[in-house]
């Protein structure tokens, strides 16, 4: 088998943050393992669904501890291990932290893909980690089904600049970091309606580090923030109004996608999560329907920031955005409110 023929995507069944087990089913899951012994210095746990654990430390200084991996989203290994190196890491800035070492997490078919092609993966980490100014330091590996790779991250924040994503306040205005629709086009990529020049521009937002959530774990009038990852924008969205016990109002339009995705969600090009992300959110939602569902739902792999910021400092947010190269991102998507007791979100 010629190494330049593979396609790693034909080697699993899912891609990228679309493995992730619906929320649904996740709840289910996790349901029993949300009691038990309970530890004063873990200051974030797996009851509130945030990006990261957290764990303080000595004086003001606390671990932020965090875990992903999935399956090939794209064919080349190098780009592969790039993604799935930074969408891990973003685990670590979306709670306003700093990166300080990585373990690699690897499955490997030994019997269907040469070795040389889990060696460039491992450099495609390698290479994300280094501009995060962190080692990958070691890590595990596996012989199994189909490919995986991501990473296990450590970092570090200071307690006062910890950012939570069920901390919301009434008047919000919600800002977005990236554009979105990488799990559209990936799954076209997938299906063969669209080549690999196509899904370029989310190859680069997929390996472009959140690196703008340290900065903003600085200000004050930030009050919540998370990354947009496989339960996708409107599912994200969910878990910081419902932690948060507010509603949001959503605009539609104001949200950016990636260059490609529209006409695709026009035609329902849709990975499998998207349907079953869904069906987790519709008795919650109000406004959502036909290509409003398809982009909302769109299970995100390594997305941008979601953040949540005090109307009244909007302007000096818009600055540092400014500041950090965002200016695409400058114009706020959504509002929050006090809860009325029926949906989270109303999309526009």
């Amino acid at each position: 088998m010629k190494e330049e023929t593979i396609k790693l995507t034909q080697y699993s069944h899912g891609a990228g943050c679309g493995c992730k087990i619906a929320p649904a089913v996740l709840e289910e899951i996790l349901q029993g393992a949300r009691t038990g012994t309970t530890f004063s210095k873990l200051l974030v746990g797996n009851e509130s669904g945030d990006d990261a654990a957290v764990f303080e430390l000595q004086g003001d200084d606390c671990l932020i501890s965090t875990t992903d991996f999935f399956m090939p989203i794209v064919d080349d290994p190098t780009d592969f291990g790039r993604i799935a190196a930074t969408n891990a890491i973003s685990d670590i800035y979306a709670m306003g932290g700093s990166p300080i070492m990585a373990i690699a997490i690897l499955g490997w078919p030994v019997e269907k893909l040469p070795v040389t092609l889990a060696r460039q993966i491992l450099e495609g980490g390698r290479s994300v980690c280094e501009l995060a100014g962190i080692p990958l330091a070691g890590g595990h590996t596996i012989d199994s089904t189909e490919p995986i790779f991501g990473l296990s991250v450590n970092g570090l924040v200071k307690k006062q600049e910890l950012k939570r994503n069920n901390t919301a306040k009434p008047g919000d205005q919600l800002y977005l970091t990236k554009a979105i629709g990488t799990g559209i086009l990936t799954t076209a990529l997938k299906r063969k309606i669209v080549d690999e020049a196509a899904i370029a521009p989310a190859v680069e937002l997929m390996c472009t580090l959140n690196k703008a959530g340290k900065k903003f774990a600085a200000l004050n009038y930030v009050h919540a923030m998370t990354d947009v990852t496989g339960f996708g924008l409107l599912g994200h969205l969910l878990e910081m109004c419902e932690g948060s016990k507010l509603s949001a109002t959503l605009d539609y339009q104001a949200i950016r996608l990636i260059e490609g995705v529209a006409p695709l969600a026009k035609k329902f090009v849709a990975p499998d999560n998207t349907f079953r992300n869904w069906k987790s959110y519709e008795s919650k939602t109000a406004g959502v329907d036909g290509e409003k569902l398809v982009v909302l739902c769109d299970p995100q792999t390594s997305g941008g920031l979601l953040v949540a910021v005090d109307a009244k400092a909007s302007a000096d947010f818009e600055a540092v955005l400014k500041s950090l190269q965002l200016d695409m991102h400058l114009k706020p998507i959504g509002v929050l409110k006090e809860y009325d007791g029926e949906k989270f979100v109303n999309v526009i």
